[in-house]
């Protein structure tokens, strides 16, 4: 994808030592990017949101670990440097799935070709994310064009909660990567972006890459999103996931449940996309799955810029008062309308699941 003209992946490595990231906590009023030269800067820039998106903090973390690899090549260390990334974001399996897959590569192999093994093995992780999200992109845009011939040259009306494009995979994106193929095919649509509270990543970051591609899009308060499905305004709505169970469970940032069951009251079919890491084989139900409690402060507090152009962070909430802040929720299955993968779409159960991914 391309800001200012320019191409940008989300995550790429700056020679074998290093690697760069786009600092997503800067955004939108600022493009920042980062060079990371250490597993314990990729475990930061991980925890601390600097890079977020289920399948790309994937990439990042085997990045980190490629990092830690090159200091310590033994089994211990991989071990405990898998632990340690493994828990800076507890709720994205994409993290755990490609540190796993990183283990797995090195422990069968001797610890003096460990290093660039780790390395290519990264590298290759993030190329295959990227192919991933394109056939992605592709196979939902099979969905938009159906979508579109219903609406006989009327614009189609796109719903999207929180930010699921390139800059949380590596490129492309997940829920955004049909957008964005279907605006380049000259297909007339319009995009309702959630804000989404309460960090706000819809607004800072889906509508930074949507106006970015000069896709048509409103951002709406995400309450606003029931309303608009009454009113006959939505036609499709489209997430990514940070984690689908054996049995189509899905769960994605906090509110998407809500949108979910106005959807379904409303006769507005539910799509969510994802890569195959995304989904835990391990786990049967969603209500297994470990929903991350983040910072209050994200809730008492927001970020913006002043008159002055300065950015600051400021006080929303009364003072004294205590916020609790789920980072996630569960959208049962029965209430997705199709699981869009790089395999192809399938009804979001376990049946479902496996005509794509018999191997899981």
């Amino acid at each position: 994808m391309k800001i200012n003209g320019k191409h940008y992946r989300s995550v790429w490595p700056v020679g074998e030592d290093a690697f760069g990231i786009i600092d997503q906590t800067k955004l939108p009023h600022e493009l920042v990017t980062l060079t990371l030269r250490d597993v314990e800067s990729a475990a930061h820039a991980i925890k601390s949101m600097q890079t977020r998106g289920a399948p790309l903090i994937g990439a990042v973390g085997a990045y980190g670990l490629a990092l830690a690899v090159r200091e310590d090549a033994s089994d211990e260390h991989i071990q405990k440097m898998v632990e340690m990334l493994a828990e800076t974001r507890p709720t994205a399996i994409n993290l755990k799935w490609a540190l796993w897959r990183m283990r797995g590569a090195l422990l069968n192999h001797p610890r003096e070709k460990r290093a660039a093994l780790a390395w290519k093995e990264a590298v290759l992780i993030a190329d295959e994310d990227v192919a991933m999200s394109e056939a992605i992109g592709q196979n939902g845009l099979k969905i938009i064009r159906e979508l579109a011939d219903k609406k006989k040259g009327e614009t189609l009306n796109i719903l999207t909660h929180c930010n699921a494009g390139w800059l949380a995979t590596v490129d492309y994106g997940t829920a955004l990567a049909p957008i964005y193929l279907a605006h380049d095919e000259g297909i007339d649509l319009h995009v309702w972006v959630d804000e989404t509270r309460p960090r706000n990543q819809g607004a800072s970051l889906t509508a930074f890459e949507l106006g970015s591609h000069g896709v048509d899009h409103t951002i709406l308060a995400d309450n606003a999103g029931g309303h608009y499905m009454q009113q006959g305004e939505v036609d499709m709505v489209i997430v990514g996931t940070d984690r689908v169970t054996a049995n189509g469970d899905v769960a994605n940032k906090i509110g998407t449940y809500l949108k979910a069951l106005a959807a379904k009251d409303n006769g507005v079919p539910f799509y969510v996309a994802l890569p195959s890491s995304t989904i835990d084989w391990t786990i049967a139900d969603g209500r297994d799955i470990p929903i991350e409690e983040r910072s209050e402060d994200e809730v008492l507090k927001m970020p913006g810029r002043l008159p002055d152009g300065t950015v600051a962070i400021v006080e929303i909430a009364a003072p004294g008062s205590p916020a609790a802040n789920p980072g996630f929720d569960v959208t049962p299955a029965r209430l997705v309308t199709g699981l869009i993968t790089e395999r192809g779409t399938c009804p979001a159960t376990p049946e479902g699941l496996r005509s794509l991914f018999p191997e899981g």
